[in-house]
């Protein structure tokens, strides 16, 4: 099922499962991270909007946003570090979230050197405590697209990333959570990132160094990952500060993150 929040004609937000051009709205005002912890989802009624008359938003506003930091061999090598032997865990707040469409926003005040990050996103779906990477999966709701702004020339010279990585808008979220049922593999997804329509990254989860079921239990083993929690799952080679010269983003640009299955991920910058 593809799940999704949106609004019709800029009134309240509503759940509904997507199906081809069609939303279904849920039989519910629940928002989406209230609905993932119930045993089984509302059912759809029949009377859909068409996707085209509708504003997406970001699907859920998380309590938790775990990132996994330089979980591709050929990411790490870029930026010219070493592939960590642990997972290499920071975080994101909820104001970094923003919906496709929107607009990634910064200074540059704080920051010249913005870039991009496109990730496969774990949603979790049932509390996770201790868990083994034999059941982690058990804990998993499904999946959605993340993109993990960050300012480069803060991130290098600041010996935490919370000004780096946690700048409001710095993570554009969606469009859809797509439940695991659809996706069995997350080991076999590919991740495109364009910008301004030139591909920028091309890689495949299969490269991940610590995949997804070692990551939930990983995360489990020192903090609860509760319904609605986020795992971003690490970013692939082809950033802009991998590049030679380096690039980054400006005023204008666009940014596409793709991942097969569960849809395109789509927002433009602005200096403020």
């Amino acid at each position: 099922m593809k799940l999704a929040t949106f609004t019709q004609s800029g009134g309240s937000s509503y759940v509904g499962k997507v199906e081809g051009d069609k939303i279904y709205p849920l039989a519910t005002g629940d928002k989406l991270i209230d609905l993932l912890a119930m045993p089984k989802l509302p059912e759809a009624n029949d009377n859909p909007f068409d996707l085209a008359d509708v504003d997406i938003q970001a699907p859920l506003i998380p309590r938790k946003i775990i990132c996994i930091g330089k979980n591709y061999a050929e990411h790490a090598a870029e930026t010219g570090s070493e592939v960590p032997k642990t997972p290499l865990i920071f975080a994101k707040y909820p104001t970094c979230v923003t919906g496709t469409g929107e607009q990634i926003m910064w200074s540059e005040d704080i920051t010249q050197q913005v870039d991009w990050e496109g990730e496969l996103v774990v949603v979790i779906g049932k509390p996770a405590r201790n868990v083994t990477e034999e059941n982690a999966m058990e804990h998993v709701f499904g999946y959605t697209i993340g993109n993990d702004i960050s300012a480069r020339d803060l991130q290098s010279t600041e010996s935490q990333w919370v000004r780096a990585k946690a700048q409001d808008t710095f993570l554009p979220l969606g469009p859809y959570i797509v439940t695991k049922d659809e996706i069995p593999d997350p080991q076999n997804l590919t991740i495109q990132t364009k910008v301004n329509g030139v591909m920028k990254q091309d890689g495949h989860t299969g490269d991940m160094v610590f995949q997804v079921a070692f990551l939930v239990a990983y995360c489990s083993q020192t903090f609860t990952l509760e319904p609605g929690d986020l795992i971003l799952t690490g970013t692939p080679a082809g950033v802009g500060k991998g590049m030679n010269p380096p690039e980054f983003l400006g005023d204008g640009d666009k940014v596409h993150v793709t991942i097969n299955g569960i849809g395109k991920l789509a927002n433009s910058c602005r200096v403020v």
